[in-house]
């Protein structure tokens, strides 16, 4: 299946998994994979909906946002599994990809990103607003590398009581970092009304420097 790759401009780097979020690997995934590559990582962000829609590309509001919705409720979870498996793999694989590989993801895709790292392979993981990691926490024992994860405090998708679950879940882990924003959710996307500046760069800044410390 198909996935967007984003070189940086030295050629090699450590290898970065991005996750998308319902919207498909849209014009604003794409971007952030270029963002990520002239920070200096191989960027691979898989086509997670390559089963049901292969290549699709939603935006945000009406009829394309009720698409990403049935697209989420039609996935297998299992399957998922697997391709996070077999994109990680192909990352690693990369003859670009010079050592380490952390995983990033945003909404639907911080969730598979916290998945991924718990199915190990993972050197470094950044959630942003992941919605239902707060129901899967079977598996954050699993979990062996430093995590991030970042919440809008006025996400009206994942309320401070979920938050408040997944804190607990990797209470006393010193590699364990949660971020909280005046901002809704997905205030990282400059393409949706919810987005937050100062918030993006402040996440942005606080991923780059957990990558930084732990993937070069």
């Amino acid at each position: 299946y198909d996935a967007y790759l984003a070189l940086p401009p030295a050629g090699r780097g450590p290898g970065l998994l991005l996750l998308q979020e319902i919207f498909g690997v849209n014009r604003h995934i794409r971007a952030v994979a270029e963002q990520y590559a002239l920070d200096g990582f191989v960027v691979l962000a898989p086509d997670v909906f390559w089963r049901e829609a292969p290549r699709v590309e939603l935006g945000y509001a009406g009829a394309e946002r009720e698409r990403a919705m049935q697209l989420l409720a039609q996935a297998d979870r299992a399957k998922l599994a697997a391709d996070l498996a077999t994109s990680l793999a192909a990352l690693r694989a990369r003859p670009e990809c010079a050592g380490r590989v952390g995983a990033l993801g945003y909404c639907m895709g911080g969730r598979l990103a916290y998945l991924a790292a718990a199915g190990g392979g993972i050197d470094a993981v950044s959630c942003y607003y992941g919605g239902g990691i707060q129901d899967q926490l079977e598996y954050a024992p699993r979990i062996a590398c430093p995590i991030q994860f970042h919440y809008g405090e006025r996400d009206a998708h994942i309320p401070m009581g979920a938050v408040e679950k997944v804190k607990a879940a990797f209470a006393g882990r010193a590699d364990a970092e949660f971020h909280l924003y005046d901002a809704e959710h997905g205030f990282n996307c400059w393409e949706r009304a919810s987005y937050h500046a100062p918030s993006s760069a402040r996440a942005h800044a606080r991923t780059l420097e957990l990558f930084a410390r732990t993937l070069f």
